[in-house]
């Protein structure tokens, strides 16, 4: 055989051992959608695999990690956010596809818009300030995150130029842009902490918003207002037989908690050897084994205490307080900075928000209490959607967690698959639209 032939076998073999094998079963659980990815062990491929499912707004329900070795097995069981199986064909192969790709890693170029990263001390009112100036520069806000956190605020949003709708790339216009919402971020005694980044790059929001307050330390700030919610409980032990540090995490279930453990863990420089998560009712129960990347375990009590900070601001920052508002409206020119003056002033401080943009519709989500971190008085949002328009304001509560904790024996339900099809066309693939995927999720 010659060189040429060998050579082009060899890599055909290193392709198909790097490249992870993906199996989506339906028939193991009538209350789950398993998914088993196996193939050779890397850095941040748990990260990787978590995020393709957390993308889609799944439900991670369970999850057994293991990893034997250079090679490693993750087998998920998933579902919809109202508690269902997954059957639509195209959701499927989207993962599929997606999950056997993620050993190549993924090229992201520039998606016509620029990159905002914006971090200070938050404040009542601030969000409505930081929409005002973007309006005042023509700054269209296609997309963005903000969260807050123990007293700090990160955003992380994607403009264009109102009115040529480009992205901005003018050098003196970015300068003036990172300039006053600097201005706005540090207030009045918030110099050095306050930072505004823009860039053309795209990246991973979420991913990108972990990062940002960790690199704030917002684990080590005191929260402004105590907690009034289910804090989580988190611990950690080292196996020194095993030679690994065990974590254990107990709070209340959500979406994405799975992805931000992870995440952060990740960017710390652990990885992920052996892992059980667990959900009954609506609390969750997360187990990792872990090491440095350098095969250490967790060598010393401050480290262990900065680990378990960090977890517990990983879990808090999404677990939003507050009233959940979305707006659907037509999208115009300042329209943000319209909506968050109104919650401004009327005393509504935005705790998270989650912006977006479809078919030339703003459709957002914001969390909102009072000014101290209150429950916001019924009557006071009530006046507030009179005032923005009732039809396009509307008042909801967090997706409920409905998977039923059932006996042992596992019956298989009849009747499903018209409430699958239902949900999964509202949700699951509005996402898969929203992220550029297909090109209709009507």
């Amino acid at each position: 055989m010659e060189w040429s032939a060998c050579s082009d076998e060899y890599e055909k073999l290193v392709i198909r051992m790097t490249t992870p094998r993906v199996v989506i079963d339906n028939a193991v659980s009538s209350k789950a959608t398993v998914v088993k990815v196996d193939s050779a062990r890397k850095h941040r491929i748990l990260l990787e695999a978590v995020q393709v499912l957390t993308d889609l707004n799944l439900s991670i329900k369970k999850a057994y990690i293991s990893s034997d070795g250079r090679w490693f097995m993750d087998v998920f069981h998933v579902t919809d956010l109202n508690g269902n199986k997954l059957t639509d064909e195209s959701v499927i192969n989207y993962i599929e596809q997606s999950l056997g790709t993620i050993h190549h890693g993924k090229t992201t170029g520039s998606n016509g818009l620029t990159a905002l990263e914006l971090t200070g001390t938050d404040r009542v009112g601030l969000l409505s300030e930081v929409f005002a100036v973007l309006a005042d520069l023509q700054c269209s806000v296609v997309d963005a995150k903000v969260w807050t956190h123990n007293g700090r605020i990160a955003s992380l949003m994607y403009v264009k130029d109102c009115n040529s709708g480009s992205p901005i790339e003018d050098t003196q216009h970015i300068d003036r842009i990172e300039a006053r919402l600097r201005n706005v971020l540090k207030g009045d005694n918030d110099i050095r902490s306050a930072k505004t980044t823009v860039s053309m790059a795209v990246t991973h929001t979420e991913r990108r918003l972990h990062q940002v307050m960790f690199a704030d330390r917002d684990y080590e700030r005191k929260a402004i207002f105590p907690p009034r919610g289910d804090s989580p409980v988190v611990t950690v032990q080292n196996w020194v037989k095993r030679g690994y540090s065990v974590v254990n995490v107990q709070c209340k279930d959500r979406t994405k908690l799975l992805f931000d453990v992870v995440c952060t863990m990740t960017d710390m420089e652990y990885i992920v050897f052996h892992a059980t998560i667990n959900t009954a009712g609506d609390r969750a129960y997360l187990e990792f084994y872990i090491r440095h990347t350098d095969g250490s375990p967790i060598s010393s009590e401050p480290e262990r205490q900065r680990v378990i900070q960090c977890l517990k601001a990983a879990v808090e920052r999404r677990a939003s307080e507050g009233v959940r508002l979305e707006l659907c409206t037509p999208d115009k020119q300042g329209l943000l900075a319209d909506v968050t003056r109104t919650f401004r002033e009327n005393g509504l401080n935005v705790t998270r928000a989650e912006i977006s943009t479809a078919r030339d519709m703003a459709l957002n989500v914001f969390y909102v209490t009072d000014a101290i971190g209150n429950p916001a008085d019924p009557k006071l949002i009530e006046s507030v959607r009179q005032k923005i328009g009732v039809s396009h304001l509307k008042v909801k509560e967090l997706p409920p967690l409905i998977y039923h904790q059932e006996a042992e024996r596992e019956d298989q339900t009849v009747g499903v698959a018209g409430t699958v099809l239902l949900s999964l066309g509202s949700l699951v693939k509005w996402n898969l639209y929203h992220l550029g995927l297909i090109r209709s999720y009507s």
